[in-house]
Protein backbone atom coordinates (compact mmCIF):
# COMPACT_ATOMS: atom_id res chain seq x y z
CA UNK A 1 0.00 0.00 0.00
CA UNK A 2 1.40 3.37 -1.01
CA UNK A 3 2.11 5.77 1.78
CA UNK A 4 0.32 9.08 1.56
CA UNK A 5 2.70 11.79 0.51
CA UNK A 6 3.10 14.60 3.02
CA UNK A 7 1.81 17.96 1.88
CA UNK A 8 4.52 20.15 0.43
CA UNK A 9 5.86 22.89 2.65
CA UNK A 10 4.72 26.43 1.86
CA UNK A 11 7.14 28.41 -0.23
CA UNK A 12 9.38 30.23 2.21
CA UNK A 13 9.80 33.98 2.16
CA UNK A 14 13.43 33.50 1.23
CA UNK A 15 12.33 31.66 -1.92
CA UNK A 16 10.07 34.52 -2.88
CA UNK A 17 13.00 36.86 -2.40
CA UNK A 18 15.18 34.64 -4.59
CA UNK A 19 12.54 34.52 -7.32
CA UNK A 20 12.33 38.31 -7.31
CA UNK A 21 16.11 38.54 -7.49
CA UNK A 22 16.15 36.29 -10.56
CA UNK A 23 13.52 38.39 -12.31
CA UNK A 24 15.33 41.58 -11.34
CA UNK A 25 18.63 40.27 -12.71
CA UNK A 26 17.02 39.53 -16.07
CA UNK A 27 15.28 42.90 -16.13
CA UNK A 28 18.55 44.67 -15.28
CA UNK A 29 20.32 42.98 -18.19
CA UNK A 30 17.78 44.41 -20.64
CA UNK A 31 17.76 47.83 -18.99
CA UNK A 32 21.53 48.15 -19.33
CA UNK A 33 21.29 47.53 -23.08
CA UNK A 34 18.54 50.12 -23.37
CA UNK A 35 20.63 52.67 -21.45
CA UNK A 36 23.64 51.97 -23.66
CA UNK A 37 21.59 52.66 -26.79
CA UNK A 38 20.15 55.87 -25.36
CA UNK A 39 23.49 57.27 -24.21
CA UNK A 40 26.04 56.09 -26.78
CA UNK A 41 26.11 57.45 -30.34
CA UNK A 42 28.35 54.65 -31.65
CA UNK A 43 25.90 52.07 -30.32
CA UNK A 44 23.03 53.90 -32.01
CA UNK A 45 24.90 53.79 -35.31
CA UNK A 46 25.38 50.03 -35.03
CA UNK A 47 21.68 49.51 -34.36
CA UNK A 48 20.69 51.76 -37.26
CA UNK A 49 23.03 49.91 -39.60
CA UNK A 50 21.63 46.56 -38.47
CA UNK A 51 18.07 47.74 -39.11
CA UNK A 52 19.13 49.10 -42.53
CA UNK A 53 20.56 45.71 -43.47
CA UNK A 54 17.45 43.87 -42.34
CA UNK A 55 15.08 46.31 -44.03
CA UNK A 56 16.91 45.79 -47.33
CA UNK A 57 16.83 41.99 -47.03
CA UNK A 58 15.12 40.36 -50.03
CA UNK A 59 15.71 36.81 -48.85
CA UNK A 60 15.47 35.14 -45.45
CA UNK A 61 16.75 36.31 -42.10
CA UNK A 62 18.70 33.30 -40.86
CA UNK A 63 19.42 32.76 -37.17
CA UNK A 64 22.31 30.65 -35.94
CA UNK A 65 23.67 29.87 -32.49
CA UNK A 66 24.81 26.95 -30.36
CA UNK A 67 23.01 25.67 -27.29
CA UNK A 68 20.71 28.16 -25.60
CA UNK A 69 21.56 30.80 -28.20
CA UNK A 70 20.26 28.46 -30.88
CA UNK A 71 16.98 28.02 -28.99
CA UNK A 72 16.66 31.79 -28.71
CA UNK A 73 17.28 31.96 -32.46
CA UNK A 74 14.41 29.57 -33.11
CA UNK A 75 12.02 31.80 -31.20
CA UNK A 76 13.28 34.92 -32.96
CA UNK A 77 12.93 33.25 -36.34
CA UNK A 78 9.29 32.52 -35.55
CA UNK A 79 8.77 36.15 -34.51
CA UNK A 80 10.34 37.51 -37.70
CA UNK A 81 8.17 35.21 -39.80
CA UNK A 82 5.01 36.36 -38.01
CA UNK A 83 5.80 40.01 -38.74
CA UNK A 84 6.26 39.42 -42.44
CA UNK A 85 9.98 38.65 -42.76
CA UNK A 86 10.72 35.12 -44.06
CA UNK A 87 13.13 33.44 -41.69
CA UNK A 88 14.64 30.11 -40.79
CA UNK A 89 17.25 28.63 -38.44
CA UNK A 90 20.55 26.99 -39.34
CA UNK A 91 22.51 25.08 -36.72
CA UNK A 92 26.12 26.32 -36.94
CA UNK A 93 27.64 22.84 -36.63
CA UNK A 94 25.30 21.40 -39.26
CA UNK A 95 26.01 24.41 -41.47
CA UNK A 96 29.66 23.41 -41.58
CA UNK A 97 28.60 19.96 -42.77
CA UNK A 98 26.38 20.92 -45.68
CA UNK A 99 23.48 23.00 -44.34
CA UNK A 100 25.24 26.22 -45.31
CA UNK A 101 23.69 25.55 -48.71
CA UNK A 102 20.38 26.81 -47.30
CA UNK A 103 21.89 30.28 -46.88
CA UNK A 104 21.70 32.47 -49.99
CA UNK A 105 23.54 35.67 -50.86
CA UNK A 106 20.35 37.74 -50.50
CA UNK A 107 19.79 36.44 -46.96
CA UNK A 108 20.92 38.14 -43.77
CA UNK A 109 22.42 35.94 -41.06
CA UNK A 110 22.17 36.85 -37.39
CA UNK A 111 24.84 34.99 -35.43
CA UNK A 112 24.52 34.71 -31.65
CA UNK A 113 27.12 33.76 -29.08
CA UNK A 114 27.25 35.45 -25.69
CA UNK A 115 30.99 34.89 -25.37
CA UNK A 116 31.56 35.71 -29.02
CA UNK A 117 34.06 32.86 -29.15
CA UNK A 118 31.87 29.79 -29.81
CA UNK A 119 33.93 27.88 -32.37
CA UNK A 120 31.12 26.72 -34.63
CA UNK A 121 29.52 30.16 -34.76
CA UNK A 122 32.82 31.94 -35.41
CA UNK A 123 33.74 29.46 -38.17
CA UNK A 124 30.36 29.95 -39.82
CA UNK A 125 30.78 33.74 -39.67
CA UNK A 126 34.18 33.44 -41.36
CA UNK A 127 32.75 31.40 -44.24
CA UNK A 128 29.83 33.78 -44.67
CA UNK A 129 32.23 36.71 -44.82
CA UNK A 130 34.10 34.99 -47.64
CA UNK A 131 30.78 34.49 -49.45
CA UNK A 132 29.78 38.16 -48.88
CA UNK A 133 26.59 37.20 -47.04
CA UNK A 134 25.44 40.07 -44.76
CA UNK A 135 26.11 39.23 -41.10
CA UNK A 136 24.84 40.70 -37.83
CA UNK A 137 26.54 39.46 -34.66
CA UNK A 138 25.15 39.53 -31.13
CA UNK A 139 27.57 38.90 -28.27
CA UNK A 140 28.78 40.46 -25.05
CA UNK A 141 31.76 42.34 -26.50
CA UNK A 142 32.57 44.36 -29.59
CA UNK A 143 36.11 43.01 -29.36
CA UNK A 144 35.05 39.36 -29.65
CA UNK A 145 36.13 37.19 -32.62
CA UNK A 146 32.49 37.03 -33.73
CA UNK A 147 32.14 40.81 -33.68
CA UNK A 148 35.20 41.23 -35.90
CA UNK A 149 33.75 38.86 -38.52
CA UNK A 150 30.37 40.61 -38.84
CA UNK A 151 29.23 43.66 -40.79
CA UNK A 152 27.43 44.89 -37.68
CA UNK A 153 27.78 43.89 -34.06
CA UNK A 154 25.25 44.49 -31.28
CA UNK A 155 26.71 44.16 -27.82
CA UNK A 156 24.74 43.00 -24.81
CA UNK A 157 27.64 43.98 -22.55
CA UNK A 158 28.95 41.81 -19.74
CA UNK A 159 26.03 40.24 -17.91
CA UNK A 160 25.87 38.57 -14.52
CA UNK A 161 23.63 35.55 -14.88
CA UNK A 162 20.57 35.20 -12.68
CA UNK A 163 21.91 31.76 -11.77
CA UNK A 164 23.47 31.93 -8.25
CA UNK A 165 26.52 30.14 -9.65
CA UNK A 166 26.71 32.62 -12.54
CA UNK A 167 26.87 29.63 -14.88
CA UNK A 168 23.49 28.71 -16.37
CA UNK A 169 22.62 31.01 -19.31
CA UNK A 170 19.66 32.99 -17.97
CA UNK A 171 19.98 36.77 -17.98
CA UNK A 172 22.27 36.61 -21.03
CA UNK A 173 19.76 34.61 -23.09
CA UNK A 174 16.95 36.93 -22.01
CA UNK A 175 19.03 39.90 -23.16
CA UNK A 176 19.77 38.26 -26.52
CA UNK A 177 16.09 37.50 -26.99
CA UNK A 178 15.18 41.12 -26.23
CA UNK A 179 17.79 42.41 -28.70
CA UNK A 180 16.36 40.16 -31.42
CA UNK A 181 12.78 41.21 -30.67
CA UNK A 182 13.79 44.88 -30.80
CA UNK A 183 15.47 44.38 -34.18
CA UNK A 184 12.46 42.63 -35.65
CA UNK A 185 9.94 45.16 -34.39
CA UNK A 186 12.09 48.09 -35.53
CA UNK A 187 12.20 46.62 -39.04
CA UNK A 188 8.43 46.00 -39.09
CA UNK A 189 7.93 49.60 -37.96
CA UNK A 190 10.08 50.85 -40.83
CA UNK A 191 8.02 48.76 -43.25
CA UNK A 192 4.74 50.07 -41.80
CA UNK A 193 3.64 46.55 -40.91
CA UNK A 194 -0.06 46.75 -40.05
CA UNK A 195 -2.57 44.71 -38.07
CA UNK A 196 -3.97 43.45 -41.39
CA UNK A 197 -0.50 42.31 -42.40
CA UNK A 198 -0.09 40.51 -39.08
CA UNK A 199 -3.44 38.77 -39.52
CA UNK A 200 -2.31 37.38 -42.89
CA UNK A 201 0.64 35.71 -41.18
CA UNK A 202 -1.18 34.79 -37.97
CA UNK A 203 -4.81 33.90 -38.80
CA UNK A 204 -5.15 31.35 -36.01
CA UNK A 205 -5.61 31.55 -32.25
CA UNK A 206 -6.84 34.47 -30.16
CA UNK A 207 -4.46 36.89 -31.90
CA UNK A 208 -5.82 35.99 -35.31
CA UNK A 209 -9.44 36.10 -34.15
CA UNK A 210 -8.97 39.53 -32.59
CA UNK A 211 -7.69 40.87 -35.91
CA UNK A 212 -10.70 39.69 -37.92
CA UNK A 213 -12.80 42.47 -39.45
CA UNK A 214 -15.99 43.11 -37.51
CA UNK A 215 -17.98 42.89 -40.75
CA UNK A 216 -16.88 39.25 -41.12
CA UNK A 217 -18.82 38.19 -38.03
CA UNK A 218 -21.85 40.48 -38.33
CA UNK A 219 -25.03 38.41 -37.88
CA UNK A 220 -27.53 41.24 -37.52
CA UNK A 221 -27.63 43.54 -40.54
CA UNK A 222 -29.82 46.52 -41.37
CA UNK A 223 -32.20 45.61 -44.18
CA UNK A 224 -32.06 41.93 -43.31
CA UNK A 225 -32.74 41.01 -39.69
CA UNK A 226 -32.04 44.25 -37.82
CA UNK A 227 -34.80 46.87 -37.57
CA UNK A 228 -34.26 50.62 -37.56
CA UNK A 229 -37.02 53.08 -36.68
CA UNK A 230 -37.30 56.83 -36.49
CA UNK A 231 -36.78 58.20 -33.00
CA UNK A 232 -40.32 59.64 -32.99
CA UNK A 233 -41.93 56.21 -33.55
CA UNK A 234 -44.06 54.92 -30.69
CA UNK A 235 -42.71 52.04 -28.67
CA UNK A 236 -45.60 49.82 -29.74
CA UNK A 237 -45.10 50.51 -33.47
CA UNK A 238 -41.35 50.03 -33.10
CA UNK A 239 -41.86 46.61 -31.52
CA UNK A 240 -44.24 45.62 -34.33
CA UNK A 241 -41.65 46.71 -36.89
CA UNK A 242 -39.03 44.67 -35.09
CA UNK A 243 -40.90 41.39 -35.35
CA UNK A 244 -38.57 38.96 -37.11
CA UNK A 245 -39.49 37.45 -40.45
CA UNK A 246 -40.01 33.68 -40.55
CA UNK A 247 -36.76 31.77 -40.07
CA UNK A 248 -34.96 34.98 -39.08
CA UNK A 249 -33.31 35.38 -35.69
CA UNK A 250 -34.45 38.40 -33.67
CA UNK A 251 -31.86 40.95 -32.63
CA UNK A 252 -31.78 42.02 -29.00
CA UNK A 253 -32.13 45.69 -29.86
CA UNK A 254 -33.76 48.23 -32.17
CA UNK A 255 -31.64 51.01 -33.65
CA UNK A 256 -33.05 54.55 -33.70
CA UNK A 257 -32.31 57.04 -36.48
CA UNK A 258 -33.06 60.71 -37.14
CA UNK A 259 -34.42 62.39 -40.28
CA UNK A 260 -31.05 61.88 -42.01
CA UNK A 261 -30.96 58.17 -41.17
CA UNK A 262 -28.10 58.73 -38.71
CA UNK A 263 -27.86 56.66 -35.54
CA UNK A 264 -29.16 58.51 -32.48
CA UNK A 265 -30.10 55.73 -30.06
CA UNK A 266 -30.61 52.08 -29.23
CA UNK A 267 -33.59 50.40 -27.59
CA UNK A 268 -32.61 47.11 -25.97
CA UNK A 269 -34.52 44.30 -24.31
CA UNK A 270 -33.32 45.74 -21.01
CA UNK A 271 -34.81 49.14 -21.88
CA UNK A 272 -38.13 47.42 -22.64
CA UNK A 273 -38.17 45.56 -19.32
CA UNK A 274 -37.51 48.76 -17.37
CA UNK A 275 -40.20 50.60 -19.33
CA UNK A 276 -42.85 47.94 -18.69
CA UNK A 277 -42.10 48.03 -14.96
CA UNK A 278 -42.04 51.83 -14.63
CA UNK A 279 -44.68 53.02 -17.12
CA UNK A 280 -48.42 52.26 -16.94
CA UNK A 281 -48.80 52.81 -20.70
CA UNK A 282 -45.43 51.74 -22.03
CA UNK A 283 -46.43 51.32 -25.70
CA UNK A 284 -47.72 54.84 -26.36
CA UNK A 285 -44.71 57.13 -25.86
CA UNK A 286 -42.00 57.96 -28.40
CA UNK A 287 -39.25 55.37 -28.37
CA UNK A 288 -36.57 58.04 -28.58
CA UNK A 289 -37.55 59.33 -25.14
CA UNK A 290 -37.06 55.99 -23.40
CA UNK A 291 -34.16 54.55 -25.40
CA UNK A 292 -30.44 54.89 -24.70
CA UNK A 293 -29.30 57.94 -26.62
CA UNK A 294 -25.94 58.35 -28.34
CA UNK A 295 -24.81 54.75 -27.70
CA UNK A 296 -21.24 53.57 -28.05
CA UNK A 297 -20.67 52.27 -31.55
CA UNK A 298 -18.13 50.70 -33.88
CA UNK A 299 -17.20 51.71 -37.40
CA UNK A 300 -17.41 49.15 -40.19
CA UNK A 301 -13.60 49.23 -40.32
CA UNK A 302 -13.30 48.01 -36.70
CA UNK A 303 -11.76 44.70 -35.67
CA UNK A 304 -13.04 42.01 -33.33
CA UNK A 305 -10.55 43.17 -30.70
CA UNK A 306 -12.18 46.63 -30.77
CA UNK A 307 -15.55 45.07 -30.00
CA UNK A 308 -14.01 43.01 -27.21
CA UNK A 309 -12.56 46.16 -25.65
CA UNK A 310 -15.93 47.94 -25.68
CA UNK A 311 -17.77 44.96 -24.23
CA UNK A 312 -15.14 44.47 -21.54
CA UNK A 313 -14.77 48.11 -20.49
CA UNK A 314 -18.40 49.21 -20.66
CA UNK A 315 -20.34 46.00 -19.93
CA UNK A 316 -22.82 46.41 -22.79
CA UNK A 317 -24.55 43.53 -24.56
CA UNK A 318 -25.15 45.14 -27.97
CA UNK A 319 -23.02 47.54 -29.99
CA UNK A 320 -24.28 49.24 -33.16
CA UNK A 321 -22.01 49.22 -36.21
CA UNK A 322 -22.12 52.33 -38.40
CA UNK A 323 -20.45 53.60 -41.55
CA UNK A 324 -18.29 56.72 -41.68
CA UNK A 325 -21.39 58.92 -42.01
CA UNK A 326 -22.98 57.37 -38.90
CA UNK A 327 -25.59 55.42 -40.84
CA UNK A 328 -26.39 52.14 -39.04
CA UNK A 329 -25.14 49.03 -40.79
CA UNK A 330 -25.49 46.26 -38.22
CA UNK A 331 -25.29 45.16 -34.61
CA UNK A 332 -22.72 43.13 -32.68
CA UNK A 333 -24.15 41.04 -29.86
CA UNK A 334 -22.06 39.84 -26.94
CA UNK A 335 -23.05 36.29 -27.90
CA UNK A 336 -21.11 36.75 -31.15
CA UNK A 337 -17.93 37.30 -29.15
CA UNK A 338 -18.72 34.46 -26.76
CA UNK A 339 -19.04 32.16 -29.78
CA UNK A 340 -15.59 33.30 -30.93
CA UNK A 341 -14.27 32.69 -27.39
CA UNK A 342 -12.82 36.17 -27.12
CA UNK A 343 -14.99 36.98 -24.09
CA UNK A 344 -16.22 34.68 -21.33
CA UNK A 345 -19.88 33.90 -20.72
Amino acid sequence: MNKERPQSEPVQATEYTFICEVLQAESDAINRISHQIESNHATQEQWSKAIDILEACTGHVVFSGMGKSGLVGAKLSATFSSIGQPSHVVHPAEALHGDIGSIKKNDVVILMSYSGTTEEVVNLAAILRTDNVPRIGISSSGDSPLAKLCDVHLSTGAITEACPLNLAPTASTTATLAVGDALGLAVSRRRNFSADDFHKHHPGGMLGTGLRAIMEILRFKVGDNLPTVHESTSVGDALLAARPAPNKRRAGAILLVDDNNKLVGIFTDGDLRRLVIDDKQPMIGEIGKVATSNPRRLLTSALVRDAKQLFTEHRVDEIPVVDEENHPVGLIDVQDLIALKVVAE
